[in-house]
């Protein structure tokens, strides 16, 4: 008996420091873009049922979406839980993950990728996309989802795409995995550019709608009968870009697709000057906004939200003190 209770000790013991040297590798090597992997990584450090406002879609949101200045002037509590060029099919399970730590109020999904992109199968950003969740049931449905059959061992685990990084280890990572809980909850997801490009306003004259792939418009349909099963607000927008009529077509399918199930929509290419926005000034490319853009934009959308739905400031209360440094980051 001794010798059994000896033997499984052992294999304990084994097992614990294999899961210690994975974790341990796995903080250190993991590929730290902010394109969608620490988004998806600093959204496990954030307080629990702290995340009134969860914003998902492409890189639109992270770029566009500025949490600093939805705190500083609504006391919103928001997080930027998206990846670059996100399809819904991703976006769905990222609104199942989050809801495992999170109790959200209201998610805002940004609708620019299932108007850009047509393919079932999109692989340039997938990495960035999968990378940062945990490994879980909804991860392995989301690579299934994501990915044909003879790709799946390419991101399934995560490691094997980052496994072979030791030569290429800097000084960031060796401060990113001496980081404290408290300190990674300091980010929100909004990772803004500062660049300058000016364009010519779009004239848009799209009265059709249509070209939203069945894939896209399926697991729509499965985000808005989530957020109806967990009584959470869906507020589905496009943020300002050199949008096309292509685009405005996917678009009016989609407020077709809102008005069907009593949910908000807004496109917001239709409302340049509500946010005073300036394409000569306010862009670092045709697809984002820099950082003076964003604040425009995110007073605006705060203005939107707060008229709409029924989200707390949180201004002051305990729990949310992360946001406040969040805040002082961006707006000293």
């Amino acid at each position: 008996m001794a010798k059994k209770y000896k033997q499984l000790l052992i294999f304990v013991c084994f097992v614990t420091i294999c899961f210690s040297a994975y974790l341990f590798c796995d903080r250190l090597l993991c590929i730290k873009t902010s394109h969608g992997i620490m988004q998806a990584r600093e959204m496990y450090a954030q307080p629990r049922s702290t995340i009134d406002v969860a914003f998902l879609g492409s890189s639109h949101i992270h770029c566009d979406v500025n949490t600093a200045l939805l705190w500083k002037d609504y006391g919103i509590a928001a997080y930027d839980y998206s990846a670059a060029e996100q399809p819904l099919w991703i976006t769905y399970y990222y609104l199942q993950e989050i809801c495992k730590y999170q109790d959200p109020k209201l998610v805002v999904i940004d609708m620019y990728s299932p108007a850009r992109y047509k393919d079932d199968y999109q692989y340039l950003y997938l990495a960035d996309n999968l990378n940062g969740v945990r490994f879980s049931l909804t991860k392995i449905q989301m690579i299934l989802a994501s990915c044909e059959y003879e790709h799946l061992w390419e991101y399934f685990p995560s490691i094997a795409t980052y496994h072979d990084r030791y030569d290429e280890l800097d000084e960031y990572d060796w401060e990113y995995f001496k980081k404290s809980r408290d300190e990674r909850a300091e980010f929100k997801g909004f990772t803004p550019y500062y660049q300058n490009t000016p364009f010519e306003e779009p004239e848009l004259t799209q009265q059709k709608s249509g070209g939203i792939t069945l894939k896209s418009e399926i697991y729509l349909q499965k985000i808005i009968d989530y957020c109806r099963d967990h009584n959470i607000e869906l507020f589905l927008m496009v943020s300002p870009y050199k949008t096309t009529d292509e685009d405005e077509l996917v678009y009016n399918r989609v407020h077709e697709i809102a008005d069907m199930n009593g949910i908000q929509f807004n496109s917001t290419n239709y409302f340049y000057d509500s946010m005073e926005l300036d394409f000569e000034a306010d862009f670092n490319d045709e697809s984002h906004l820099n950082f003076e853009g964003s604040c425009k934009f995110s007073d605006y959308l705060g203005r939107e939200i707060k008229e709409m739905y029924d989200i707390p400031d949180r201004r002051g209360q305990e729990k949310w003190e992360s946001w406040d440094r969040h805040a002082r980051f961006y707006f000293p």
